[in-house]
């Protein structure tokens, strides 16, 4: 299934739904229709948001995917509660981040080719480590965007760049989980824009923190979250996950690379975000930038600049949707 947070347009109250034909379902609408017109009201028990559903997800998943089963024959269009509609066109609506308010999200660094590329511009070889630990850093859950959502240029900032990015959400939670267990944790998959301010980043990296200060202004997520049964048949032989990751800035191709270049997986990711720690239901793990997936890699000389206003920046994983945004 494809979930969303979204807004109504002109009201500010968030609402959950899944997606379905190119119509964003509502669940609780979704559900007191098919408790006032079929007599059915186990969907009722269903709680309306997506974070919240997160907390007890197996139960929860069966009972949005018996929801989205019972409406399938239905005339989703037409239907109405309380004089509403039960789903509307997407859109009509405003997609927010999937998870508005997680409690953390945490950015990983585990595309090879990038780290390389990105280690070389600093003079640097890889280090043996990199291929050890799975490592990340926190960003700010505070200064998130959706699908559509205008992002403010950052202060101090002449170098703005994209990072084309994919993250897991988390379900259930858990600490001290071993990779092998961590599957049930993966609630979905999402795309990721890593906004970043080089000029920023650049400033603490060689003091040996950061790059905190250089991200933590901004960062997309969505359209959707997609659950991993829609990517059952992505996976090759070897547990790749195949997908291909694209961005275009203003129209024009900029990175084009894919999900099977993942050195470390959100397994691995997992296992180590938990090692003394609690992830809890909604937290964000991103997968860091896949190979050509941001300015800095393939130089600004070489993609026609770095990110200004008025720029649109559109990214694409396959499957998981277009994720769009315009710097303002």
């Amino acid at each position: 299934m494809k979930f969303v947070t979204y807004l109504d347009r002109g009201n500010d109250s968030q609402r959950f739904g899944f997606v379905t034909d190119g119509f964003v379902v509502d669940v609780l609408r979704s559900a007191i229709f098919m408790n006032e017109e079929k007599k059915d009201g186990q969907f009722l028990e269903i709680p309306s948001s997506l974070h919240t559903c997160l907390e007890d997800w197996e139960p929860n998943l069966i009972k949005l995917q018996k929801l989205q089963d019972e409406l399938e024959n239905e005339p989703i269009s037409d239907l109405m509660t309380n004089n509403q509609h039960v789903a509307q066109p997407e859109t009509n609506v405003q997609l927010l981040p999937p998870i508005t308010n997680p409690s953390t999200f945490r950015d990983f660094y585990a595309f090879e080719q990038h780290v390389k590329a990105a280690r070389k511009l600093r003079g640097l070889d890889m280090h043996p480590d990199w291929f050890r630990l799975p490592i990340f850093y926190f960003s700010n859950p505070n200064a998130l965007y959706g699908h559509g959502d205008e992002i403010p240029y950052p202060e101090n900032t002449e170098e703005l760049d994209f990072e084309l990015e994919f993250a897991v959400i988390i379900a259930n939670g858990g600490r001290d989980v071993k990779a092998e267990d961590a599957d049930r944790l993966i609630a979905g998959y999402t795309v990721c824009n890593d906004w970043s301010s080089r000029d920023l980043q650049r400033e603490e990296m060689p003091l040996s923190l950061g790059p905190a200060k250089g991200k933590d202004f901004a960062t997309s997520f969505g359209p959707y979250m997609v659950t991993p049964d829609e990517l059952a048949d992505a996976w090759d032989d070897d547990g790749k996950l195949q997908l291909r990751m694209t961005c275009h800035v203003n129209d024009k191709l900029i990175s084009d690379g894919n999900t099977n270049d993942l050195y470390h997986s959100f397994p691995t990711m997992i296992e180590r975000a938990s090692m003394n720690a609690n992830l809890v239901a909604g937290d964000y793990l991103g997968s860091g930038t896949v190979g050509t997936g941001c300015i800095l890699e393939l130089r600004p000389e070489k993609t026609g600049g770095w990110i200004k206003k008025g720029d649109v920046v559109r990214m694409e994983v396959e499957r998981l949707g277009v994720l769009e945004n315009q710097v303002v």
